[in-house]
């Protein structure tokens, strides 16, 4: 059991079950088969790190059935704490199903209705001492879509006090949102109490109204944060401190189904922020962590392991 002294990456957010075709190029009511896999992108994110060894946790909910079950089985299977993880009576584990058209199509259909459990995280259940006290704390966009969630996030970042390696997601998802406006106003108080921001272009134009790399990255430094990285899919990722400017290209793959390489990169971008390396290098092998997922059916049990990012890096650099 990981104990709130020893906690590396804490994540917050999102957590449900993707099932997932075994079919590629088909759309769901053709599908025959299909496998589950514990999803979400905080959680996602948290089996990443575990993946390079980091000892990580998610703090989240789940309804009392038997997908929440399955739930905390795997996460802890994956080795991920499950300690912060509770259950609220009368809703379900949201399901997530996906079609997969490859190179740059996977529509999601998220069963999250009435309300997901996830969004029912509430001041009154967090671990101060955990959330205080890990190394990283991750949480993403969708966690201030409603309340209560909205609120315990951010007195989770209060108890932060913008400690270094608070990290937002700014993983925006409009279905889960009333309107853009209401996204780009909260996401604007998020972005208040973190230190590092990471979002796409399109996420980029919901926090601080700029799609173009380098205009997005200068206005969320201005905003606060002390890294902002923007991720430019197949022209790869661009990274600005107050001091420092660094774009990396994108790790050319075969894609099979890009839904988790985003998570495969946050995982991968903990490990080498807390491996103190440069913030090159950190990119370059968060980068070919999420190129290594897109090429894999699911999401969370496709997270690689830091022998096969170094060797796929090690591959490249030799070509």
């Amino acid at each position: 059991m990981t104990d709130s002294s020893s906690l590396e990456v804490l994540t917050m957010g999102r957590v449900g079950v993707d099932i997932y075709p075994q079919q590629s190029g088909v759309p769901l009511e053709e599908v025959d088969t299909f496998s589950k896999s514990v999803g979400g992108s905080a959680t996602n994110v948290a089996i990443a790190a575990a993946r390079h060894g980091r000892r990580s946790a998610v703090l989240t909910r789940t309804g009392d059935d038997p997908f929440g079950r399955y739930v905390v089985r795997e996460l802890e299977r994956l080795g991920v704490s499950t300690r912060l993880i509770s259950t609220v009576d009368g809703l379900n584990t949201p399901v997530t199903f996906c079609e997969i058209f490859p190179p740059d199509d996977f529509p999601l259909y998220f069963y999250r209705q009435p309300k997901a459990p996830d969004l029912m995280i509430t001041a009154g259940g967090l671990d101060h001492a955990a959330i205080e006290q890990a190394s990283v704390f991750w949480a993403t966009v969708t966690g201030l879509s409603e309340e209560p969630s909205r609120q315990a996030h951010h007195i989770a970042w209060q108890t932060r006090d913008r400690r270094p390696l608070t990290i937002l997601d700014l993983d925006y998802r409009p279905m889960f949102w009333s309107s853009p406006e209401v996204a780009t106003r909260e996401v604007g108080r998020a972005l208040e109490h973190v230190t590092v921001a990471v979002g796409n272009r399109e996420e980029c134009e919901i926090a601080v109204g700029e799609t173009e790399p380098e205009r997005a990255a200068d206005a969320l430094l201005d905003r606060g944060v002390e890294i902002a990285i923007v991720k430019q899919g197949p022209k790869g990722v661009l990274a600005k401190t107050r001091d420092e400017r660094i774009e990396v290209p994108a790790h050319r793959v075969q894609v099979i189904n890009g839904l988790g390489s985003g998570d495969g990169f946050g995982g991968a971008l903990c490990h080498g922020l807390l491996s103190g390396w440069s913030l090159e290098r950190t990119l370059r092998f968060a980068n070919a962590a999420g190129g290594i997922v897109a090429t894999r059916f699911e999401c969370s049990t496709a997270m690689p392991t830091t022998d096969e990012v170094e060797a796929v890096l090690q591959e490249a650099h030799h070509v």
